[in-house]
């Protein structure tokens, strides 16, 4: 009668459980960028609208705060130096934007005074941020 022994089998791989890790990964980390790609402005109150979209071809934030502060991407700046500054970060970018995102509690004159700062900088594509109504 003859035996049958068990010789020494190579250790492997199984790619399955690696491949379904590896996209698993891959998920997280397109999720976190779109994310992250969204929130570049200062915390401030928005207004809400139920038609409110996401523009995501946009280079600058401004932020406009109740009391009337500006922010360029979170540096602060004043209104008087806000389009100099517009120019700078620009740089003859003819496809840049501005998304706005302006407190709720701001006074109508001085956001179309920042308005007015952005167009004179050179830039006609702004996009108002606002809330979606839940």
């Amino acid at each position: 009668m003859k035996l049958g022994l068990q010789t020494n089998r190579k250790a492997r791989i199984e790619m399955l459980p690696l491949i379904d890790i590896v996209f698993l990964v891959l998920v997280f980390f397109i999720y976190a960028m779109l994310s992250m790609a969204v929130h570049r402005g200062l915390p401030v109150i928005l207004p809400s609208s139920s038609t409110a979209k996401i523009d995501k071809t946009t280079v600058l934030s401004v932020t406009v705060k109740a009391d009337g502060t500006v922010f360029v991407d979170k540096k602060a700046i004043g209104l008087d130096n806000l389009t100099e500054a517009l120019k700078r970060a620009v740089k003859g970018n003819a496809a840049a934007g501005v998304l706005l995102f302006a407190d709720r509690n701001l006074s109508y004159q001085k956001l179309f005074k920042v308005m007015d700062c952005i167009r004179t900088a050179g830039i006609n594509r702004i996009s108002l941020q606002a809330e979606a109504d839940q």
